[in-house]
């Protein structure tokens, strides 16, 4: 049995730093879509901040949520707060409406630099963050984390750095936000392929445990196939056969017959396979190069 980890490494781990790339992916993207037009710097570290603390918040949220649910009891993937009993309930609670108090901050900063418009939107993803698995009805536990997850991690993200950094919104964002938005629910596909079995256990009917685990692993070749498709559209052919290479090896686990704690790697290449794509991408847009 191993030893619990200590008081800080509890919170970064709790953090889930293996899902930061989900936020940080479509602000550098949208970043870098529109070249070579000047960047407005300060908005697009703005953007990155509010990314990156609604996304820590939502995992510290649904580390409360599901604990106090009682939900996580057979989870097999990373270390959780509430349901180890090592942090008290009310503690995470309220670290998790701090840290998206600090994203309310940055946003409304934000918002004051670009258009009051951005309230409203950061106010739903906040509610978005917030109710994945909090209040009565979580829709994370009705099979529809995957829409808000493209929503918010693709369009949402992407087009909303783009017009801040830019102050314009080209056609293109849309479909690079589609594609950044895949990529994000191959992420959240992964996870929950993972715990599909205990999550249907418990009466968490994600979309992978509505469907099954063979059923699961096509559902995450699709989000591969939606990445592929939103790269094309936006003109990045590079980009397009660069997913397909660097998604194979996730693609050959999510169709294997692994299930449970053997998927685990699932997400872990997964995440890596975000990062590398976006990275490219990113480098690709700040060159201005596409496909003529």
């Amino acid at each position: 049995m191993t030893d619990p980890p200590g008081s800080y490494r509890r919170w970064i781990l709790a953090a889930r730093p293996r899902t930061l790339a989900a936020a940080a992916v479509p602000v550098a993207v949208g970043a870098a879509l529109v070249r070579p037009a000047p960047v407005n710097g300060f908005n697009v570290a703005l953007c990155l901040v509010v990314a990156l603390t609604l996304q820590v918040a939502t995992n510290f949220a649904n580390d409360f949520s599901d604990g106090v649910r009682g939900t996580d009891g057979q989870r097999v993937g990373p270390f959780r707060l509430t349901a180890s009993g090592l942090v008290p309930p009310e503690t995470v609670r309220a670290v998790a409406l701090g840290t998206f108090a600090v994203a309310s901050l940055a946003g409304l900063w934000l918002a004051s630099r670009t258009s009051w418009w951005l309230v409203l939107i950061g106010a739903s993803a906040l509610l978005a963050g917030w109710f994945y698995t909090g209040g009565p009805k979580p829709y994370g536990y009705m099979g529809l984390g995957e829409l808000f997850v493209f929503v918010y991690f693709g369009f949402v993200a992407t087009v909303g750095t783009a017009y801040a950094a830019h102050g314009v919104i080209l056609a293109r964002a849309w479909w690079l936000g589609g594609a950044v938005g895949a990529m994000a629910c191959a992420l959240l596909e992964a996870n929950n392929l993972r715990d599909e079995a205990g999550d249907r256990a418990v009466g968490k009917k994600t979309l992978a445990a509505r469907v099954g685990r063979t059923r699961g692993g096509w559902l995450y070749v699709g989000c591969v196939a939606a990445v592929v498709v939103g790269a094309i559209g936006a003109r990045q052919l590079l980009v397009a056969i660069a997913a397909l290479a660097i998604y194979s090896p996730p693609v050959r686990y999510a169709l294997s017959r692994r299930t449970g704690g053997e998927l685990i790697v699932l997400l872990k290449y997964s995440a890596r396979a975000q990062l590398l794509v976006g990275v490219l991408a990113t480098f690709l847009l700040a060159g201005n190069f596409y496909l003529t």
